[in-house]
């Protein structure tokens, strides 16, 4: 709006250097103002508007979240109430979107492996509903604090919802496409400062999953999914569980997998 570039342009924040900006009262007008009308009625949108649901809605709420918090980095105020209210209205609203709309029924193997019923065709729509939901709180990842991203999206929604459905589907295409999704949508920083050869504690289930898939795939056969599968796990770094499967199958044409 017109308004904010013109305060933007008498702020002028990026012409002016470190030490007169910090003597400089001018720097902090821009953040004030975005503290007292600009944040409210983003935390008023998100409160009454925004549907997590909605990877587009997601996509630009993130994106206008960062902008706007960027120019706040610019204010002396390290937290300010406006963005704390901001924070908690978006972390209270994925709350309720997984209580409230994530719902995965679970039918007997029989029912679901015929790919045609009903049944099978209602837990797949929610299994992948599910799943949206989980890229869009994935989303938020150096926004909202990290920890609360990590219990949203892997204690709550991949563990007590997706895992189910995981657990419930034969190992074969079907299953590695659904994995291969999860871990593509997980941020790859959370895995930069691993290096026990250890997952994250909230994956430990995950692996234990894509291990039995391995075995599995093995036992009948199929190599070129079992490599798959254990790809995965090396993208997650669960690089002990790929190490003792190579070595207690002596699957010597694997090793360049983990270097060795």
């Amino acid at each position: 709006m017109p308004w904010f570039g013109a305060i933007e342009e008498f702020s002028d924040a990026k012409n002016i250097s470190e030490t007169k900006r910090d003597d400089d009262p001018d720097q902090e007008v821009l953040p004030r103002v975005i503290e007292k009308t600009v944040l409210p009625k983003i935390t008023g949108f998100v409160k009454n508007v925004w549907d997590p649901l909605s990877t587009s809605q997601t996509k630009n709420l993130v994106q206008l979240c960062k902008n706007v918090l960027e120019k706040q980095v610019l204010s002396k105020t390290e937290c300010s109430r406006a963005k704390e209210d901001l924070m908690n209205t978006v972390v209270l609203r994925m709350k309720k979107s997984v209580e409230e709309d994530v719902f995965i029924p679970l039918y007997p193997k029989s029912i679901v492996e015929d790919k045609s019923s009903l049944c099978s065709k209602f837990q797949e729509r929610r299994f992948w509903s599910a799943f949206k939901l989980l890229s869009n709180v994935l989303l938020w990842d150096g926004i909202v604090q990290e920890d609360t991203v990590r219990d949203l999206g892997l204690s709550k929604l991949l563990n007590r919802y997706l895992l189910l459905n995981l657990l419930n589907t034969p190992p074969g295409p079907d299953n590695i496409e659904k994995c291969n999704k999860v871990v593509a949508c997980l941020p790859e920083r959370w895995f930069q400062s691993l290096k026990s050869g250890s997952t994250l504690p909230e994956l430990q289930n995950f692996c234990q999953h894509l291990l039995r898939c391995a075995r599995t795939l093995h036992k009948n056969n199929h190599s070129n999914e079992t490599k798959e599968v254990l790809l995965l796990l090396l993208k997650v770094k669960a690089l002990h569980i790929v190490e003792d499967f190579i070595e207690e199958h002596k699957l010597e044409h694997l090793k360049s997998m983990i270097g060795k």
